[in-house]
Formats: structure tokens, sequence, C-alpha cells
């Protein structure tokens, strides 16, 4: 990563900014919970093969909503944050906790232990530029048997229904009326027709339904198979609006997906 991408993610994630407000796998009770409750299941699993605690490394942790989930499961945790902001609240909120370790990583390069039981990225992959790298370096860090679980990601653009888009497009500006930034956004729709990208602007760089064109699942799928023994795709519906949530869970086709990658293969570390 580049330090103007770390100046941008300093710049839209400083000391008082609000992760839930406009994060759907924050917002929304039924999506948080089906993510802590598989970060549960593998936590356990991963627990009863061993008797020690399994080391996560949780990528991007923002206030650390997920490191406490963690921590519950009886894992011990270290975690990254581009943001040096959210480093110091991550450090102040666990400060007491000697589970958790809190790595300020400015340059985005996955600071961390070398050896772990399972890799976390919540809401992550879409900000890097080349996610496909960071997977599988991420990967190459997973013990045999280890795990890897990302969630929050939008399905590519061109993968998505016409449906799913119009309806996803309408909500996120509705509820930019709300927050009271409708501007903002139309500009940056504006600037998505014109075929723009502008790595400069923390709206393109740092906002969710703002990403490349998405995130190709199909290739996290197939990158992840060469190194683990399952792997089971989620794709669901998100929003930040609460009221299209509701109807787009039910109506509207996936417009964003999970992946959990279970049972690391030995013979491709490094």
């Amino acid at each position: 990563m580049t330090a103007t991408m770390h100046a941008l993610q300093e710049s839209a994630h400083g000391r008082d900014h609000d992760y839930v407000t406009g994060s759907p796998h924050l917002q929304h009770a039924r999506l948080n919970g089906w993510m802590r409750d598989t970060l549960n299941g593998v936590v356990a699993a991963l627990a009863d093969r061993s008797a020690a605690r399994p080391r996560v490394l949780e990528v991007g942790a923002g206030h650390g909503p997920f490191t406490e989930t963690l921590l519950a499961a009886g894992a011990e945790v270290v975690v990254t944050e581009m943001s040096a902001p959210s480093a110091e609240h991550l450090r102040a909120r666990f400060r007491h906790n000697p589970l958790v370790q809190v790595v300020h990583d400015c340059d985005g390069d996955l600071s961390g232990p070398p050896d772990v039981d399972l890799v976390v990225f919540m809401s992550v992959l879409h900000h890097i530029p080349d996610y496909l790298a960071a997977l599988r370096a991420a990967a190459d860090r997973v013990r045999p048997g280890g795990a890897l679980i990302s969630f929050q990601d939008p399905l590519q653009y061109s993968t998505q229904s016409r449906r799913s888009r119009a309806l996803a497009k309408a909500a996120t500006l509705a509820w930019r009326v709300g927050q009271g930034d409708v501007t903002r956004g139309v500009r940056t729709q504006i600037r998505r027709l014109r075929g723009v990208y502008d790595t400069a602007n923390p709206s393109d760089m740092s906002e969710y339904h703002c990403v490349r064109d998405g995130v190709d699942s199909a290739a996290v799928a197939a990158l992840l198979a060469e190194r683990f023994g399952t792997v089971s795709l989620h794709p669901y519906w998100s929003t930040q609006a609460t009221w299209a949530q509701s109807l787009g869970a039910r109506l509207a086709p996936a417009n964003t997906f999970g992946v959990v990658a279970l049972d690391r293969r030995s013979s491709t570390l490094g």
C-alpha cells in the first residue's frame, strides 16, 4: 500500500470515526449475529484441536467489535490497523487484556505474526487494490489445519443483477439523504457513471459502495481452494439503509459475499 492510501485511510477513519453507521455488518443485527456465530464456531473448532488458545490475525479491526467476539470464543488476537487513531483506540480499549496485541500497520503489509491459526478480514478486502495478493500472503501465514474468514465485500458488479444494483443505488441515496451528505454521494455516482475512479478522493478509497468494480468472489474462492481443504462462499444482500436491508434480504439477489476457508493444507505453505 502506498503512503497516499495510508493518508486517505487516516483521513476517513479519524479518532472519532463512527464505524457502525454505514457498515451493514455492524448496523444490522441479523447480519452481525450471523458473522459472530461463524467466528465463534470456527474458533471453537480450532480450540478443540489443540490445548493452546487459537492464535488469530484480525486485519483492519477498526474499533474492535469482532475482536471482542474472537476473545470471547477463546482466542488470542493480533489486530492490525492502517489508521493510527483507530490503532490508538484499540490499544486503549484492550489495554488490560494481555491476549490482544495491536499493530499499527501503516504500510498495509499485514504486519503481524508469521504463523497463526486463523486470519480474519471483516469488510477489508475491497479496500486493498491487489486483494488476491493480500489473501495469498494471509493464507501463507496460516498453520496446517487453520482457517481464513472474510466477510462484507461487494460482489463483482458485472455479476450482480440489474435489480440488485438498482435497489442498492436507491437505498444508498436514500440513506445519504438521512445522513446529510447526499451531495457527496451524488458527486461520487457521477464519477462512477463517467468511469472515473479518483485515488486521491477519500470517497473513492474508503466507502463500501464505491470500490473498484466489486471483488471477484470466484477468483477468491479459487485461490483459497488451492490452499484449504474446504472453501465455502456465502453470497448475501446488504445495504446501509435499514428499510432496504429487510426488503433486499427477502427479494433482491445477493450483492455481497463472505468466504470461509477451513483445513489449511501443509503442502502449500510458504
